[in-house]
């Protein structure tokens, strides 16, 4: 790659985030906008793009630069406009995939879209070493939207929507992909587990792997993110995925309107496991998803109450 043609200067910014855990200091909130725009745009030199992901790595990201990374983000794609009906669109951002349980957010996605809620399922189409939920999908017949303009009436149909972030955010991908070169994830991992692409007020389904994010996170949508475009259930990912764990409760609070509400409390492992798939591929995971929506396999209780959680925040979200 070239040298950047743009005037941005990132010396100061790697100066100030490079110094390590204890040396480096935050951005302000729109320093860390022009720096994630400056990283979109590729204002910046891979060497540059590398010291900036990998410094933040390092140092953790302050409330204030997810607030000025997460502004920046969503500017650079075009927002979706929910379909009408008695449901806010429900956000399930899928990143992760699962490497040992059966992953079981298609199920969770289906089970709302069944019911009448807009689903809008947004993640990497494949991760090595993974089952993804788009393969999932795909065993299920549901293909993934290639064309983000039929966005709203997909998600009018009684079938969540998968929409890979190449669509949904092409800018955004294209930083998520320098994984492969570095070998670690960066903030914009974090970024699209929280990101909301709507027009209208959503409920988004939002999880953490590791707990010193559980502050970080709770402390942005409380005091910064807009509470007019909707609400957030935030729990510890299940192998980074926002279903439930299906042999226990996972801690879900729910942020609304600045304030947080425990919904559901972490319970210890059943000693009475619940029928899952023999296997966690996505071939053998499907198979049961279809089991289990036509009542020939049980569905978790964790997976059950989360879902009845979603229908009463989407429904009053709309109202």
């Amino acid at each position: 790659m070239s040298p950047p043609n743009s005037s941005f200067k990132a010396a100061p910014f790697i100066r100030e985030i490079g110094r390590g855990k204890k040396g480096a200091r935050d951005m302000s909130q729109s320093d860390a906008r022009a720096v994630y725009e400056a990283m979109l745009e590729r204002h910046v030199s891979d060497l540059e793009l590398g010291a900036l992901l990998i410094g933040m790595r390092i140092k953790g990201e302050s409330v204030g630069e997810i607030a000025g990374f997460l502004e920046a983000a969503e500017a650079s794609f075009e927002t979706l406009t929910a379909p009408e009906g008695p449901f806010a669109p429900v956000i399930i951002p899928s990143y992760n995939g699962s490497r040992q349980l059966p992953n079981l957010t298609p199920l969770l996605a289906l089970l709302l879209a069944r019911e009448g809620v807009p689903v809008l399922v947004h993640g990497m189409s494949e991760d090595p070493g993974r089952v993804t939920t788009a393969e999932i999908f795909s065993a299920l017949g549901i293909a993934a939207l290639s064309d983000r303009t039929r966005a709203t009436s997909a998600l009018a149909k009684p079938l969540p929507v998968f929409m890979p972030i190449s669509v949904l955010a092409p800018k955004i991908h294209q930083l998520l992909q320098v994984r492969r070169v570095l070998g670690l994830r960066n903030s914009t991992h974090t970024l699209v587990k929280i990101m909301q692409p709507f027009q209208q007020a959503a409920l988004r389904l939002v999880s953490y792997t590791h707990p010193e994010y559980l502050p970080v996170l709770s402390s942005y949508f409380l005091t910064v993110a807009d509470p007019a475009r909707g609400d957030v259930f935030l729990m510890r990912g299940t192998e980074g995925e926002t279903v439930a764990h299906p042999r226990r409760a996972n801690a879900v609070s729910w942020l609304h309107q600045g304030q947080a509400t425990e919904l559901i409390e972490r319970q210890a492992p059943n000693d009475e496991l619940p029928i899952l798939p023999a296997a966690s591929d996505a071939q053998t995971t499907a198979a049961w998803i279809k089991e289990a929506l036509a009542g020939q396999q049980p569905i978790p209780v964790p997976i059950t109450v989360q879902l009845e959680y979603c229908l009463n925040v989407a429904r009053q979200l709309r109202a």
